[in-house]
C-alpha cells in the first residue's frame, strides 16, 4: 500500500508537472569523512532537513572510509515529531534490492530502494540505521550543527524516543537522500569548508548559509533549482587532505556522484591560505581550474564564491590576505566561472574591509554568525543557478 510519507502539518499535495518526464534529485547530502570506530550492534537516529520535495525516496548507505564490508540489518525512515521521537504512522522500513538487510563492501556505497509516499520539502527526516557487526573506521560527517540519537540494540522500527537516549553531533553512514520529481527540477551543491558546514549558526534551527538559501529557492519562480546539499567539511581544502578528502579529492563521491545535480557552487580556500604552508594565489587558482575542468566534463556548471575577511582570526597575516585579495579577483573577473556570488562583499565592514563586519561576526572574526549566514545567501542570484555548462 503507497502511503504519504512525510506531509508536514498543513501542507496540501501538489501536483507534479512533470509526470511524464521525471528524475531522480538530491534533497539533502552530507560530505564524507572518516568518522572514529564502528561499535558492532550500535544503532543511529539521524535527524536531516530536505530542500527539494518528491516521491520515491532513496537514502545512500556510505562505508566509503570503512576497511571492511559493513552490514546493516535494519534501515527505517519517518518524519520527526520531536527529539528522537518519530510522528506516529510515518516510521517506514528501508530495504535493498527487497532485502532488509544489505553488506556495503569497503569504499563503497549503496542506494536503498525507493520507499513508496512523498517527500515534502523543508521535512525533518529521520533515518534510523542498526549495524551488527560495525568495526574499523566508521564514515559520516563530524559537525552536522544538528542533534543526532544513538542507542545500542535495533530500535530502528519504535517510533517512540524511549530507547534513544544519548544525544550525538554527528551523522553516521548516511551520506544522501534523494526523491524523484519533475525532470525541469534541478540541485545545486555547495563544496566548502567550515563556513558551508555551518560552524558557528545556531544548532538545530538550519540557518547555515546553505539552509537560508534552499529557502529562498522554495519561495522563488527565478529558478527551477530546489535541491539543496551541503557538501561542507569544516577544515576543509581545495588542494591538501586533512580536514578531510580536499576539495581535488573528493569531487566526484561528494558533488559528481549525486543526480539531479545542475550546478556546483565553488567556496573554498582560506584554509589554503591561513595554514601558513607557502600556497600562494597561482595554486589556488589551478586548483580552482581543475575543479571547473572536471564539473563542466560531468555536464554542471560552476558558480565561484569569494573568500571572506578575516583580519582579527589567529592565523591571519599581511602575506596571507594578499593572496586572498588575488584569488578574489580572479573569481571575479576571469570569466571563467558560470557565475559569481561575491561573499567577501556581502560580510566585510566599509570601515576595514579586510574585517568582517561586526553584526555578522560570530567573534572570532572567520565564521558569520546567523545573520551573517543570512546575508550569504541573500548574495546569491538565484536564476545563475540555472546555468549551462559555457
Amino acid at each position: 500500500m503507497t502511503l504519504t510519507l512525510i506531509v508536514p502539518s498543513g501542507q496540501a499535495l501538489a501536483a507534479d508537472p512533470g509526470k511524464t518526464r521525471r528524475h531522480d534529485v538530491i534533497t539533502w547530502g552530507a560530505g564524507a569523512d572518516r568518522l572514529g570506530e564502528g561499535v558492532t550492534g550500535r544503532g543511529y537516529r539521524l535527524v536531516v532537513h530536505t530542500s527539494a520535495g518528491g516521491d520515491g525516496m532513496r537514502i545512500r548507505l556510505s562505508n566509503a572510509f570503512g576497511d571492511r564490508p559493513l552490514t546493516f540489518d535494519s534501515v527505517y525512515a519517518g518524519l520527526r515529531k520531536s527529539g528522537a521521537e518519530l510522528v506516529r504512522g510515518s516510521n517506514r522500513r528501508l530495504t535493498f534490492d527487497g532485502s532488509r538487510s544489505i553488506t556495503v563492501p569497503a569504499g563503497q556505497s549503496v542506494f536503498s530502494d525507493p520507499l513508496p509516499g512523498r517527500l515534502a520539502a523543508g521535512s525533518d527526516l529521520v533515518i534510523s540505521v542498526h549495524s551488527p557487526d560495525a568495526a574499523g573506521p566508521a564514515t559520516g560527517h563530524g559537525m552536522a550543527m544538528a542533534t543526532s540519537y544513538i542507542t545500542q540494540g535495533d530500535h530502528t522500527a519504535d517510533e517512540s524516543a524511549a530507547g534513544w537516549v544519548t544525544r550525538t553531533g554527528s551523522w553516521y553512514y548516511v551520506d544522501a537522500v534523494t526523491v524523484r520529481t519533475s525532470a525541469s527540477v534541478g540541485a545545486v551543491v555547495a563544496l566548502g569548508d567550515s563556513i558551508t558546514d555551518g560552524w558557528q549558526s545556531s544548532t538545530d534551527l538550519n540557518r547555515r548559509w546553505p539552509d537560508y538559501l534552499s529557502r529562498r529557492l522554495r519561495a522563488s519562480a527565478a529558478t527551477t533549482v530546489e535541491g539543496v546539499a551541503n557538501e561542507g567539511i569544516s577544515g576543509n581544502r581545495v588542494l591538501a587532505d586533512g580536514a578531510g578528502q580536499s576539495a581535488l579529492n573528493r569531487l566526484d563521491r561528494d558533488v559528481l556522484s549525486h543526480p539531479g545535480v545542475r550546478t556546483v557552487f565553488l567556496f573554498e580556500g582560506i584554509n589554503d591560505i591561513k595554514a601558513h604552508t607557502g600556497v600562494t594565489a597561482r595554486d589556488l587558482i589551478d586548483g580552482y581550474r581543475t575543479l571547473v575542468k572536471r564539473s563542466r566534463e560531468a555536464g554542471l556548471c560552476v558558480v565561484g564564491a569569494t573568500i571572506g575577511p578575516y583580519k582579527g582570526w589567529y592565523e591571519w597575516d599581511t602575506a596571507g590576505e594578499a593572496v586572498r585579495q588575488e584569488v578574489n579577483a580572479f573569481i571575479r573577473t576571469s570569466g571563467e566561472f558560470d557565475g559569481v556570488a561575491d561573499f567577501d562583499r556581502a560580510l566585510r565592514s566599509p570601515y576595514d574591509p579586510e574585517r568582517m563586519l561586526p553584526f555578522l561576526d560570530n567573534g572570532d572574526h572567520l565564521h558569520p554568525n546567523d545573520k551573517g549566514m543570512q546575508a550569504m545567501a541573500d548574495a546569491v542570484g538565484l536564476a545563475g543557478l540555472d546555468c549551462s555548462p559555457a
